[in-house]
Parts: C-alpha cells; sequence; structure tokens
C-alpha cells in the first residue's frame, strides 16, 4: 500500500524554503535589526527611469505588452549587450520577463527532461537546484570552494557524463562576490562547445565589478552563442528589485520555448518596468556608475574589518556580497546567524543554505547604508569576542 501523501506534488513537497528569505521573514516587526542578509540595493532606482514610469502610467500605458517584451526594450537590450561581444536578434533572440528569476525558471524547463544532469557549481543563489529539481534531473554539484570559489574548466569536464544536460555558473557570484577569470572562462566555454551542452550563465552582478575585476560574458567566446543562455535584468545594477524586469538572451530557438511558458505563466513583464529599464538603458549609466562606487567603498571597508575581526574574507571582485568564514568560532553557520540576530540584532544568511562550500560561512550583503553598516560591524564584533572569551 502507497502511504505516501498524494495530495500535493511530489516534487513541491520535497524542495526546501529559501534559506534567504527565512532570515528575511524574520526581520518582519524587528524595527531595530540591521539587515546584512537579503541582496537589496539601498538606492532608490535611478530617477530618470522612475520618470519614464510616471509619465506612461499617467498616460494611461497600462495594458499588455507583447509576450517578447517591448520591442525598443529588446533593442537596447542588444545594443548594451554588444558591450560584452555578445551579438543578438531583438526580435527573435530577446525575452523580457519578471526578474531574471523567471528566466532561471523558464531555460531550465525548456532544456531538460526527467533524467538528465545538470551541473551547478556551488555557493550559489538558492533558487537553482530547487528549480532544476522540479525538472526531475540529477543535479550535479561542483564545489568551488577548492579553488578560491570560482570553479574550473578540469572540475567541469571531469563532472561531465553521457547525460550531462547543461551547466550552471554565475559570475559576480552570489553569495561570494568572486568572479570567474577571463582566461579560466575561456577554457570553460571549448569544455562547453566540445560536449555540446547549454550553459546557463547568470550575469545579474555584471555591472557591480570593482578594481582588479572585469566582467566577461561567456557568450562571448567563439562558437558559445550557439550553447550559451545569458540570464540578466535590472534588479541590481538599476535598484530595481521591486520592479521585476530580467531578461534571457539566447538562440531563438529556445527564446521561442521559453516565450510559449512565459504566455502561460506571466504573460508579460508589467509594461511600466519595461519603459524604465529602457530609460535605464539609454540614460541610467551615471547613476548605475554611482552606486557601483559607493558599493566597492562599502566592500573596502567590510573586508577590512571582517579581517581584523579574525574572520578572514577574500576580497570581493564584484556583485554586493562577501562569504566570511566563521569556522574559528566553533558555531555551524546556521547557529552564528541566528544568535547573531537573536543577541545583536544583526541579520546575515547562513552559508550553508547555499550549497557545497558553504558551511562554515556567513553571507553580508554591503548594499546597506555606510552608517548602520559600522553599527553592524560593531555588533557582530562584539558577539565574535563573546564567543571566544566563553570557550
Amino acid at each position: 500500500m502507497n502511504t505516501r501523501n498524494d495530495k500535493f506534488s511530489h516534487s513541491m513537497e520535497e524542495i526546501p524554503p529559501s534559506g534567504i528569505r527565512k532570515f528575511f521573514e524574520m526581520l518582519i516587526g524587528h524595527d531595530d535589526v540591521i539587515s546584512l542578509s537579503v541582496g537589496e540595493p539601498d538606492f532608490p532606482t535611478p530617477w530618470c527611469m522612475r520618470e519614464e514610469a510616471f509619465y506612461h502610467i499617467e498616460k494611461g500605458h497600462t495594458s499588455y505588452t507583447g509576450n517578447r517584451g517591448l520591442p525598443e526594450l529588446r533593442e537596447e537590450i542588444c545594443k548594451y549587450m554588444e558591450r560584452y561581444g555578445c551579438f543578438y536578434n531583438p526580435e527573435t533572440e530577446i525575452l523580457v520577463t519578471v526578474g531574471a528569476s523567471e528566466g532561471v525558471d523558464a531555460s531550465l524547463r525548456a532544456i531538460l527532461n526527467p533524467g538528465d544532469e545538470i551541473l551547478v557549481c556551488q555557493p550559489c543563489y538558492v533558487n537553482y537546484e530547487p528549480l532544476a529539481r522540479l525538472c526531475n534531473v540529477n543535479v550535479i554539484p561542483i564545489d568551488t570552494s577548492v579553488n578560491g570559489y570560482y570553479p574550473t574548466a578540469e572540475q567541469i569536464e571531469k563532472a561531465i557524463t553521457p547525460k550531462t544536460k547543461a551547466l550552471m555558473i554565475c559570475s559576480p557570484n552570489n553569495p561570494t562576490g568572486t568572479m570567474i577569470p577571463g582566461k579560466e572562462l575561456e577554457k570553460i566555454a571549448r569544455v562547453v562547445v566540445n560536449h555540446q551542452i547549454w550553459c546557463i550563465s547568470d550575469e545579474i552582478y555584471c555591472e557591480l565589478a570593482y578594481e582588479g575585476g572585469e566582467h566577461v560574458s561567456i557568450g562571448s567566446f567563439p562558437g558559445m552563442k550557439d550553447y550559451s543562455i545569458i540570464l540578466n535584468g535590472f534588479s541590481k545594477s538599476f535598484a530595481m528589485t521591486g520592479w521585476r524586469i530580467g531578461y534571457i538572451a539566447a538562440p531563438a530557438e529556445l527564446i521561442s520555448l521559453c516565450t510559449k511558458l512565459h504566455g502561460y505563466n506571466a504573460i508579460c513583464a508589467p509594461i511600466f518596468s519595461q519603459y524604465a529599464a529602457t530609460e535605464g538603458l539609454r540614460n541610467g549609466w551615471k547613476d548605475v556608475e554611482k552606486m557601483r562606487i559607493s558599493y566597492q567603498q562599502r566592500r573596502n571597508l567590510m573586508v577590512k574589518a571582517f579581517n581584523d575581526m579574525g574572520l578572514p574574507v577574500p576580497e570581493p571582485k564584484g556583485a554586493f556580497y562577501m562569504f566570511p568564514d566563521i569556522t574559528s568560532t566553533g558555531l555551524t553557520s546556521e547557529e552564528f546567524a541566528t544568535q547573531l540576530f537573536q543577541k545583536h540584532n544583526v541579520a546575515v544568511v547562513p552559508g550553508s543554505v547555499f550549497g557545497l562550500g558553504g558551511e562554515g560561512h556567513i553571507r553580508v550583503c554591503y548594499a546597506t547604508a555606510v552608517e548602520k553598516i559600522k553599527i553592524a560591524l560593531e555588533r557582530i564584533e562584539e558577539f565574535v569576542n563573546e564567543l571566544r572569551n566563553n570557550k
């Protein structure tokens, strides 16, 4: 007799809730907590983009758009991607999505069949593995912590089997802030082309690269356009998290499949968000640069502070996260994050929720005002000293 509960989807029941959202929910009702947990810019969306949205709302432009998104936005996206040596047709190779997260889901469902394998470089953003598992595939994690938190072509080559369908990468990386060096990325591209597998490349943080780090898109290498699925959006670089606007750039056949799903589950991205994003790509780059410089300054402050505390952290090359090592405290990542929240009113995310190589670390986001960062660092240092004095 089958005792398993068939009232609900087994796949849905088996995936865990988001580890990031768990700590975000803990903040509700706690105004005295400083959050270094959720990856959300503390800047408002640039004024030129808000003004553009206001204009279209006032004009009553509040309808659906075509499934693929506004033509002018797709054209601007293609112009933008040329900066990184990627060339796409706005009519057939771009899909505007409801945030980059929808792009992850749509891409995975468009390429994966039950029994396939997907290589996921970890630690990584928490939605990659659960969304892949909903496709009834085998997720093969690649532990990047053994190599400075970026994958190597050698690791990927060794992990590929006849069942391997795709590789998932993110550079600059969430949660570590590391970037895959251009030379290594070129080697990875050769492996992908040789084995004719898909490479899903999450490039949502590509505009947040700091000195010593320069974003390179894997789609720019020879032969890679046929195998690349580039995911990007406006949430991070343009401070548009709540506008829910992203996009997929990929071969036309794959975009066609993703568009079918998108048409059923979302129809289109919000029209005013699309107009605002179009304006941002045309005239919002000065604001993006101001934010990037500010994040870099905050990064410098936090890197020094954590290293001085004895919680070593490599200097992030991009994004707005860092991944301090807390193993010297004797606590697990979950214990550290929970006790820090309960005793000192600072919220961080345990590294364990990000997969292999994450345990023994916490993810700290520096997209927070400098004044709050300084207070949070003082509280973290006090907590760490308490732990060491009690040993």
